[in-house]
Parts: C-alpha cells; sequence; structure tokens
C-alpha cells in the first residue's frame, strides 16, 4: 500500500459500517480535531491474527472514560468490527489502528457533551518502526519535554492530546539523525520514549521505571511476563538520569516498536547483548504462535 493515508485504495470501518477509504471523512468542525477530545489504539496481526486484541478493545474503552466519553460499542462489537477489517484488507501481518472520538454536533467549545462519538478502524501493512534499528539498535535523543504529572492530565488513557510533546520531540530528534527521543517524567525521572516503553539491563537483571505518570504499555507488560518466565529478576522503580551510564543493555517496547535494541541515548552508549536479542527473538516467535 503506497500514497498518502488519505488516498488509497482499500475499506474502513466507520460508525459500524465498512466504507471506501477515500471516503472516512469527517467535518473539519469535528470536536476532536479543536480539542482533542480522542483516544486510540495501534495493534499489529501476525499470521492473521491480532495479537491480544481483545486487552486492546478494553484499553480503549477505558481510554475513554477516562477523558470523559463512552464509547457506543461492546467489546465484541470492537472485535467483530477489528476482524471484519483485517479481512477485508487482506493482510495476514497488518497494523491495526482503532480510534474513537467527539465528533461534530450541537457544541462547538470546550464542552461537547451533546456531540455525537464517533468511531473507525483502518489496517494497513506497517515494517519495523525503527526500521534497521531493530538489528544494530536504535539512537535516542533526550527530549526537553517532560511526561506530566497525572494531576495534570489523565497519563494512563491512551490520548491523542498526550502525544504532542511526543511529535514534538520525535521531530527534534529526527533532525539530530536520531531515531527517536527519551523523555524524563514531571519529577526528573526516566520515563519512555515518545511512543514505547524503556527497559535497561545491569548485570543480568532488567530495570524498567514505573509507569505511575505514564502509559503501562500491553508489549511492556507482555515482555516483563516473558522475562518472568525465564528467571530473569526485574525491578520496576524510579530511575535517575545518573543510573544511565551504568547500565549495559537497553531497548524498547511497543506494539509499533515491537522489542526494539537501543545503542545510544544522548551521550549514553549500549550495547545490542544476548539478553536484548533473546527477548526480541522471543517476543517475535510468541505474537506469531
Amino acid at each position: 500500500m503506497a500514497g498518502g493515508y488519505d488516498d488509497r485504495d482499500g475499506h474502513i470501518w466507520m460508525d459500524g459500517k465498512m466504507i471506501p477509504w477515500r471516503e472516512a471523512n469527517v467535518h473539519i468542525l469535528t470536536h476532536a480535531m479543536h480539542y482533542a477530545s480522542s483516544v486510540f489504539e495501534g495493534e499489529r496481526a501476525y499470521n492473521g491474527k491480532i495479537f491480544k486484541s481483545r486487552a486492546h478493545s478494553e484499553r480503549l474503552k477505558r481510554s475513554a472514560n477516562m477523558i470523559d466519553f463512552d464509547i457506543p460499542y461492546s467489546i465484541d462489537e470492537i472485535e467483530a468490527a477489528k476482524a471484519e477489517v483485517l479481512a477485508a484488507s487482506g493482510l495476514k501481518d497488518a497494523y491495526v489502528r482503532a480510534i474513537a472520538w467527539r465528533g461534530a454536533g450541537e457544541d462547538m467549545g470546550v464542552a461537547s457533551s451533546r456531540n455525537p462519538v464517533r468511531m473507525a478502524i483502518a489496517a494497513w501493512e506497517w515494517g519495523a518502526y525503527y526500521g534497521d534499528a531493530k538489528m544494530k539498535g536504535a539512537k535516542l535523543d533526550i527530549s526537553k519535554w517532560k511526561r506530566p504529572s497525572p494531576e495534570t492530565i489523565p497519563s494512563h488513557a491512551k490520548a491523542a492530546g498526550l502525544y504532542m510533546i511526543c511529535t514534538m520531540s520525535k521531530h527534534a530528534a529526527e533532525a539530530k539523525g536520531c531515531s527517536d527521543a527519551m523523555m524524563y517524567d514531571h519529577r526528573g525521572y526516566v520515563a519512555e520514549a515518545t511512543g514505547a516503553n524503556i527497559f535497561f539491563v545491569k548485570d543480568g537483571e532488567v530495570h524498567t521505571p514505573t509507569p505511575d505518570c505514564f502509559l503501562n504499555g500491553i508489549t511492556r507488560q507482555t515482555v516483563i511476563g516473558m522475562l518472568h518466565d525465564k528467571g530473569i529478576t526485574v525491578h520496576e522503580h524510579h530511575i535517575m538520569p545518573e543510573e544511565l551510564s551504568g547500565f549495559e543493555q537497553c531497548w524498547l517496547t511497543g506494539t509499533a516498536a515491537e522489542v526494539t535494541p537501543v545503542g545510544q541515548i544522548g551521550d549514553f552508549k549500549f550495547e545490542v547483548g544476548a539478553l536484548t536479542r533473546d527477548i526480541a527473538e522471543s517476543y517475535e516467535k510468541l505474537v506469531r504462535a
């Protein structure tokens, strides 16, 4: 599939029915466009099956509730719609995007309780999120933006508005020749990358930030379970910037990122070591099982 995302062949599920890809449009006065009142999920299908599909659908519903709206479809209905989209795409390996938002309606201000909640699902072919970094290790910038306090935003929702600083951080990183950026949180602790959680290795044990002000990713949880099954100690704790120099390996996790090794963050360098490679390979086997 080539071309802009608005100009492709195929179909998108939208508000309960399949429509031609190019006709999946919204009005310019859609509330979400002006006030970021939308939530979404990124999912991957492998061999024709979406990995942990139901967990993603459940999180989509929770995210909507966190930003004060209800999606007018049940989990089972969302699951059926995703299956319909995947079948229509003809793809076995695909990226699946489900999104729900407050549409255009009687309200066009900050308040929007009278506006309809809409939903769409699309699927397309998408390769490695970080390109050849999966082999040699991604290079990360350190963002000037920090993940906000959960007292200021619904930090555990996968909501569009929370990604504004992520977009700016990634653009700044790419301008420096980096694949992505690592972000600190509002207290100065290591948090995550712009769209992926982060893990470190030291002396055969794994360290990962406590997700108390950012998304506790489904892939993150999956990888922690894999590490436990392998008998590897995992420390979830607040990680200070000065601890980065003591870590030997690093990787990112996320639906798009899958498990991607990191070779450098700012001036800190890491090896793409045996544990990193093992987890990446084990994850690939798990999602394709």
